[in-house]
């Protein structure tokens, strides 16, 4: 395990001995808006089939973390790398096109559409090819979402406006899935499902990106994760080699 922010690293090879190919490399990431850097030299990188979590506290800068990496909010020092290709200061929508898609943080749906309608402008910039295919996927995925297809998308349910905002990045035909805080707000059973929506998507093939303050849930999931406080990645490794860490047991579990 690094105790210290921790460089993103190139291909490795997993326990067959072929290449994992690296989806995304971030190295020594720093962003801020106006005069305020919020990132401090942040490095993390994503292996295709991976879940990665990024985790740490409210305020530890990993919003602005992944809305750096998606265009949202532009770097000051550091690259990023998609699948080999430099795309450090790109336009969201490009980042968009590319496969990398974002599920932000509150859902953002737009309320007075309907859920159907939703769910069609997720297919707008990529995967319009397999649009009604696409949709049928993600209607099978979310039986909830087929019987409320005419309804807008405000009188969903926080749950339910979570799917529906998970269906709509699928629309994109994602590479990488980033999930921005999805369990936030919601109660706990709808929780659990979600966090079974993750594994099942990752079981699929999905590489995902999970951005969350629970650190419990999020650890039994991942399979690596990076701990972010103050705008600096502070701690990385598997599940293990985290838990040994008595600062974070103490810091994040409560142990």
């Amino acid at each position: 395990m690094n105790s210290n922010a921790t460089t993103a690293p190139g291909p490795s090879t997993g326990m067959s001995g072929a290449p994992e190919e690296t989806l995304l490399a971030v190295q020594d990431l720093c962003s801020g808006y106006g005069p305020v850097e919020v990132l401090r030299e942040a490095s993390l990188s994503v292996r295709r089939g991976e879940i990665i979590a990024l985790l740490g506290s409210n305020g530890a800068g990993k919003s602005t973390f992944i809305n750096t990496v998606c265009g949202l909010v532009q770097p000051r020092r550091g690259a990023i790398a998609w699948m080999g290709r430099d795309i450090t200061g790109s336009a969201s929508p490009e980042i968009v096109a590319a496969g990398l898609i974002q599920v932000p943080e509150g859902r953002r749906v737009f309320p007075n559409l309907s859920v159907l309608d939703n769910l069609i402008l997720g297919s707008y910039r990529r995967g319009r090819g397999a649009r009604t295919a696409n949709l049928e996927r993600v209607l099978e995925t979310f039986p909830r979402l087929r019987e409320r297809s005419r309804q807008s998308a405000g009188t969903l349910s926080g749950g339910e406006q979570q799917m529906l905002a998970i269906g709509r990045a699928l629309m994109g035909e994602p590479v990488l899935l980033i999930l921005d805080e999805p369990s936030l707000g919601l109660a706990p059973v709808i929780v659990e499902e979600m966090f079974g929506l993750i594994a099942r998507l990752n079981q699929s093939g999905l590489s995902i990106l999970l951005v969350e303050q629970n650190v419990a849930q999020s650890l039994e999931l991942a399979h690596r994760a990076y701990v972010m406080e103050n705008g600096a990645v502070v701690f990385s490794g598997n599940r293990t080699e985290l838990l040994a860490s008595d600062r974070l047991r103490r810091a994040y579990l409560g142990a």
